[in-house]
């Protein structure tokens, strides 16, 4: 019988027949898997509460003609209980896993998986704000996907910096001899923190006023949807700092 085992995020499930689910995930292993889930929706399910979205699994699968089939399944991080109790963290949770499923549509390496499990473990035990984390995750998404944005260097010509003036389209900071007319300006602590963010540098991330964080969690969303092509729903519903 052709099957594998591997470890796994599941990003989001629907709803199949009277009993099933197809799972989607992304694996350490597989790149994204989607699997169906036989009668985890009937009561008596043996795996249907460790198949829901935010978990991470162990999981072992049937390789079928379409989709694959989800044999066994144990639970390896329990993230989604304390997520989906506090909204805050809930909507930053549904945020990231959609740019997850979206940045991993043609492609999903171990990068991804580990990146994606460690912001949900992040988010689930609350060690930072969640929007911060979710901005983070977003950061260093796209830059593991080849969409690293640049906030000291010129992205296009790459003049040393500081540079004020911030392109989404041409990557990220850019000289003033390059800068479009009407490009956003951003001041040192905001390009400071947005630098922060992506480094995983939470000491100096936490430390930003919230003015700063709210002008910053902008330039994510702008730049994310860019390079998404298409708006990420997710993020209309996400609790923010107010400036």
């Amino acid at each position: 019988m052709p099957t594998y085992r591997d470890e796994a995020v599941v990003l989001r499930t629907h709803k199949l027949g009277e009993a099933d689910r197809i799972v989607t995930m992304i694996s350490r292993q597989h790149g994204k898997i989607r699997a169906v889930a036989k009668g985890v929706r009937r009561t008596g399910s043996r795996f249907g509460s460790r198949l829901e979205p935010f978990m991470v699994v162990d999981a072992q699968f049937y390789v079928g003609r379409s989709l694959d089939i989800v044999q066994q399944a144990e639970s390896i991080g329990s993230y989604g209980a304390d997520i989906v109790d506090d909204y805050a963290r809930f909507t930053a949770a549904n945020a990231i896993v959609e740019a997850a499923d979206r940045l991993t549509e043609h492609e999903s390496g171990l990068q991804h998986y580990l990146l994606l499990v460690g912001a949900l473990r992040s988010l689930s035990r609350g060690e930072h704000p969640p929007g911060m984390t979710l901005d983070s995750y977003l950061l260093r998404a796209l830059s593991i996907a080849g969409w690293a944005p640049s906030f000291v260097d010129c992205a296009v010509t790459g003049a040393s910096g500081p540079h004020s003036a911030f392109v989404p389209q041409l990557g990220g900071v850019v000289a003033d001899a390059v800068a479009p007319p009407g490009a956003v300006r951003l001041d040192p602590a905001t390009l400071s923190l947005l630098g922060a963010l992506l480094a995983g540098d939470w000491a100096a991330a936490e430390d930003s006023a919230d003015r700063t964080q709210a002008q910053a969690s902008g330039i994510v969303a702008a730049y994310t949807q860019f390079h998404l092509e298409r708006g990420l729903r997710s993020l209309e519903h996400v609790e923010r700092t107010t400036a």
